[in-house]
């Protein structure tokens, strides 16, 4: 078998699963067959237009049948396939761009805005615009179209990079996250065993799958499976629960707050849940009373723990456990192992916080063009270093403590203080700033800013959002901003982020 990866999965399926539903997507629906063509069409596409092995494709865009294919052509050619989020700013998809080679983007005709303004700045060889049926020059339509459905076979190993996927940046640059053939396969084998992934799933995909939560536990194990994606290109609590009683969905991801809004819309009540049978939840631990809104239509969630860097399960709480285990992350997956030791690296006893650190064939193997983000990341040549504190119980169910980091998670997307604080400091009228994650009942939390201005200086929320909107996505920009005349700061000068928590905590009860 010349490919061992990705991209020989749907054309195998295209025997396996003859006549089953691939993909549906409004009125649209695919089956494998028809999936294996356009994917072998477009990777003939991708050939004549002179990508080759090795070669980097962005794609984007908001959920599509042309993000799998572009997905799975690149992996049965060897090419590499490079996901962009739709909700960056124009420099930060130009660096993504520019950082890992992209030679040709494949974007959304919603998107095209921002992908002009991206590639001004960092340009490409080429680019097709998604757009049905629009025969034009630079169509994606026309281009599968004109193609030869001709099915090719290429070499490819399960060590070789499939993807790359830019994490948020700690100090400022994202860096680029190398997931083989290999991580993607063993996480989509872990997700079948532990989560009892079928064949007559039908997965609603209401979270992006540029996200590697959506695309490695949703996406790719329902396809290897041979079950049934419904697409949906955003989040809209009434559409959702339409689809779920029309295509009879039997597993939906999301995070808290997804599944909050989701509970509180009028046409919650009468619709019919009957076909569910898993729910997974991630970014966040479930609030109770969204826990009891669902167990009330006999629903439960199962959740876990993971990070791009794991391609991204690592662990997996299912739902027997949800109310006995609250708070905890779950077990390791099946092909996972999982460390928590202390600031010396050794291994800590039950109940005692330390890093977490995670090993397997799901964990990458480096950062794109990054020896040195590589180098810092392992401990012992293979142990992944989360960033992250927790302990594990006497039955070896994981609890998170804390965040190394001080990530913030808002509305499911991972957000860096580091960033942000950098962008924010190029005003010259800003002296010092501190970035935090604060409570925020329906996004989980939202970023914070406190700023301490230079002397003789001004600043308002509305000069932060000005100066900030364009350089940084919506999501990331300070919801709320805090002048203040000085910042609280260790003996060796470093901001106690921890301080500024509970002063807005003390501040938010007053």
């Amino acid at each position: 078998m010349l490919n061992q990866g990705l991209g020989s999965w749907i054309h195998k399926r295209r025997v396996k699963s003859r006549g089953h539903t691939a993909v549906i997507d409004g009125p649209v629906s695919v089956t494998y067959e028809q999936l294996a063509e356009r994917i072998d069409r477009l990777a003939n596409v991708l050939t004549d237009q002179g990508i080759k092995r090795g070669d980097r494709v962005a794609y984007l865009g908001n959920n599509h049948p042309a993000f799998l294919e572009t997905l799975f052509a690149c992996g049965s050619i060897g090419a590499i396939f490079v996901p962009i989020n739709t909700r960056l700013a124009p420099q930060e998809v130009a660096f993504a761009l520019e950082d890992s080679g992209t030679t040709l983007l494949i974007h959304a005709r919603q998107s095209e805005g921002l992908a002009m303004a991206a590639t001004a700045v960092r340009p490409v060889a080429a680019r097709l615009v998604v757009e049905a049926g629009h025969d034009v020059v630079g169509s994606y339509e026309a281009a599968i179209r004109a193609a030869s459905a001709e099915h090719h076979e290429y070499s490819v190993s399960l060590d070789d990079t499939s993807i790359i996927l830019y994490t948020s940046g700690t100090t400022g640059n994202p860096k680029g996250a190398i997931l083989t053939h290999g991580n993607l396969t063993w996480n989509s084998l872990n997700v079948l065993v532990d989560y009892d992934v079928t064949s007559t799933q039908v997965a609603l995909m209401i979270a992006p799958m540029f996200h590697v939560a959506s695309l490695g536990m949703g996406a790719l194990p329902t396809l290897l499976k041979g079950g049934t994606l419904v697409l949906q290109d955003r989040f809209e609590p009434s559409a959702v629960l339409a689809a779920i009683e029309h295509h009879r969905v039997t597993s939906l991801s999301g995070v808290p707050t997804t599944y909050q809004m989701l509970a509180e819309h009028p046409n919650w009540d009468a619709t019919d849940l009957s076909s569910i049978r898993m729910l997974t939840c991630g970014g966040s631990a479930v609030p109770t009373r969204v826990l009891d809104a669902y167990e009330q239509r006999g629903l439960s969630f199962s959740g876990g723990y993971g990070m791009t860097e794991t391609s991204p399960g690592a662990t997996s709480l299912q739902s027997e456990h949800s109310r006995e285990k609250t708070g905890s992350a779950g077990l390791p997956h099946f092909f996972t192992g999982l460390r928590i030791v202390d600031v010396n690296g050794e291994d800590v006893s039950a109940h005692i916080v330390g890093e977490i650190l995670i090993q397997g064939p799901n964990v990458i193997p480096s950062y794109w063009n990054r020896v040195d983000a590589t180098a810092a990341a392992f401990q012992d040549g293979n142990w992944f270093k989360s960033g992250d504190m927790g302990y594990i119980d006497d039955l070896g169910f994981l609890y998170i403590a804390d965040r190394l980091k001080d990530m913030i998670i808002s509305g499911g997307e991972n957000i860096y203080p580091a960033q942000v604080e950098q962008a924010i400091m190029e005003l010259p009228s800003v002296a010092s700033v501190a970035v935090i994650g604060v409570p925020d009942e329906k996004w989980g939390e939202a970023v914070h800013a406190v700023i301490v201005p230079a002397e003789g200086q001004q600043v308002t929320q509305a000069d932060i959002v000005t100066h900030l909107d364009g350089k940084l996505a919506r999501y990331k920009i300070p919801r709320t901003v805090e002048i203040v005349d000085d910042l609280p700061r260790t003996a060796s000068g470093k901001i106690r982020k921890n301080d500024l928590r509970e002063n807005y905590r003390k501040s938010a009860l007053a």
